[in-house]
């Protein structure tokens, strides 16, 4: 028997009021009838009493789960609490919902029945006055009733760059008007059975990985936005997932004056984000942004799927891609970072060194443990990164004892740097059409003309991490011993992928993390990458805002001797500055 709990809105009922729902509990209906007269009718009963609109939520045996004063919408069951049975499955419950006005349920009980996958939804329209006062005191019965439930029809496609083409809204059928009689001989189980085999195959048909992420992703443009970059930022998101190993279903996005404190975004759009993701059969909702914990919670307790944000997206990359003991070390790091916060808890109140009321008790919980042992583990990595950084200190001090010049090659993910490196050096590091493809900084000898002499002038060319836009603090602090790399190098090359439309943003972020160095970093060269790709209008409008800028392609190896000058003279421009 289900614990006789009634939901939603309470305030005013009657000990005989809630008792009369607290009975519903105690009904059961055949398996095969969506609904009986009877039953019908005393749900209808019970409303007009109370002046409320009355939900009966029922299982596939015809047992009532769940009783709530209100609306489909005010009544639904939290996402998490639904059984979980995949995109070709309903969920087993149908809905009995009461209402006064003689006409079939409206959009907001619709989107509840799509976000719960319902079964079915059937509206009792009442008849008797009273019902819009409590205590009316009318007898209530069914005027007439609709019968509403999803039908697997296509729902949208994603394009080819991962931004919907058509986000999807929710297929639906809904019944005309018709007496409690006829629906009572609606076959039920053969209704939901053949829903489902119809779910089941549209679901095989549309060849989704059952092993990879399906996200859709969130943009949320504020007042400090510009709407191009808003664009741009979303395109990335749909890359950084793509590259994370997911598969984008579709975007969705809002204009908001400042962020939600709950929920980054509205109420009304977390329920279309919930109804998207139930329709789409996404698995991952991704935030173009970084959300507080109690924001992914409310979220996920709201929607019933993982939420995460842009960094821990970022993370996942990282964490798939370091090779080396020093990337791995330091990824961890970042990661353990970017966790202790977000455990859930009452964070200093919850400590036991504290005192005070409220902190003392029979000892620490497991989240205290948990959050005391990763405490720990970052203050070890801590030593193990202060040691990395010493190490590389000695390398450079020995590369420096040795008078030869060290260029560190830096620019946005994706720019082209390693193949670059691997172009100048015949270096065979790894390279792809990804973001962060290189997390490991790669130092390699090559030779390039002498300023003073025109003899070949040794130098190391090192190859670091891809730098983003707002790169995320954790991860900054956790590579400090890499990007040391960029502060203790005598000059930069500041690669650019001029294909990309927002390379201008690119520069700009890239010199924004890098005045966050704490040490200022030597005299750059911007190079230009992919010339190969790009229009001579694109290529011309490069050359007249940077008119000191390399052009290359390090791919088609173009203008790589002009390359090979222009560093000589960096580096005796370098050497003059010191």
């Amino acid at each position: 028997m289900p614990i006789e709990t009634i939901y939603g809105n309470l305030q005013g009922l009657k000990p005989s009021q809630l008792k009369q729902l607290k009975r519903l509990y105690h009904q059961r209906l055949p398996v095969d009838c969506i609904a009986t007269p009877e039953f019908s009718q005393r749900l209808a009963a019970i409303s007009t009493d109370i002046g409320e609109s009355v939900c009966a939520y029922l299982n596939r045996r015809g047992q009532v789960i769940r009783v709530g004063v209100g609306t489909p919408r005010q009544t639904q069951i939290p996402p998490l609490e639904l059984p979980r049975y995949g995109v070709g499955r309903l969920s087993g419950i149908r809905c009995l919902s009461t209402q006064v006005k003689a006409e079939g349920p409206n959009q907001e009980s619709l989107t509840a029945m799509a976000i719960q996958r319902l079964d079915a939804l059937v509206v009792l329209t009442l008849t008797g006055e009273g019902f819009e006062r409590r205590g009316g005191g009318a007898t209530g019965y069914v005027r007439e009733t609709y019968l509403a439930y999803l039908t697997p029809q296509a729902t949208g496609k994603a394009g080819e760059d991962g931004q919907a083409e058509e986000l999807a809204i929710a297929n639906w059928h809904v019944s005309g008007p018709m007496s409690l009689d006829l629906l009572a001989k609606q076959d039920f189980l053969n209704l939901v059975e053949g829903l489902e085999a119809e779910f089941e195959r549209q679901f095989i048909a549309r060849e989704v990985d059952g092993r990879s992420d399906c996200a859709l992703l969130v943009g949320v443009m504020t007042a400090e936005i510009d709407p191009e970059q808003f664009e741009d930022g979303l395109a990335e998101l749909a890359r950084l997932v793509d590259t994370a190993g997911g598969k984008v279903l579709g975007t969705i996005a809002q204009k908001r004056s400042r962020l939600h404190p709950q929920t980054a975004i509205g109420a009304g759009k977390v329920q279309e984000l919930a109804l998207s993701a139930q329709t789409l059969g996404a698995n991952l909702i991704v935030f173009d942004r970084d959300l507080s914990p109690a924001q992914v919670r409310n979220l996920e307790t709201q929607i019933g799927v993982r939420v995460v944000d842009r960094t821990e997206v970022i993370l996942d990359i990282f964490a798939q891609r370091a090779q080396s003991g020093a990337g791995k070390l330091q990824v961890e790091l970042a990661q353990l970072e970017y966790t202790l916060p977000r455990l859930t808890g009452r964070g200093e109140a919850m400590s036991r060194l504290g005192g005070g009321i409220g902190t003392r008790g029979p000892g620490e919980t497991k989240l205290e443990t948990e959050r005391r042992a990763i405490s720990r583990r970052i203050a070890q990595l801590q030593k193990q990164v202060d040691r990395l950084q010493a190490h590389r200190s000695r390398m450079r001090l020995q590369r420096q004892k040795q008078a030869v010049p060290s260029i560190a090659i830096v620019g946005y993910t994706n720019a082209g740097k390693s193949t670059l490196l691997n172009t100048l050096t015949s270096a065979e590091i790894y390279t792809a059409d990804q973001l962060f493809a290189t997390l490991d900084p790669t130092t390699r000898r090559c030779f390039v003309p002498d300023a003073q002499t025109g003899d070949r002038l040794a130098i190391v060319l090192t190859d670091t991490v891809g730098f983003i836009h707002e790169l995320p603090p954790s991860l900054m602090d956790a590579f400090r011993a890499t990007l040391e790399e960029v502060s203790e190098a005598d000059a930069l090359l500041h690669v650019v992928d001029l294909s990309h439309p927002a390379w201008q943003s690119h520069i700009q972020s890239v010199r924004q993390i890098l005045k966050e160095l704490p040490v200022t970093p030597g005299p750059s060269l911007i190079v230009f990458n992919k010339i190969d790709c790009v229009s001579s209008e694109a290529l011309a409008i490069a050359r007249e805002e940077f008119p000191l800028a390399a052009f290359i392609s390090a791919r088609a190896g173009l203008g790589l001797e002009t390359l090979r000058q222009r560093i000589g003279q960096l580096v005796d421009y370098a050497i003059a500055r010191e």
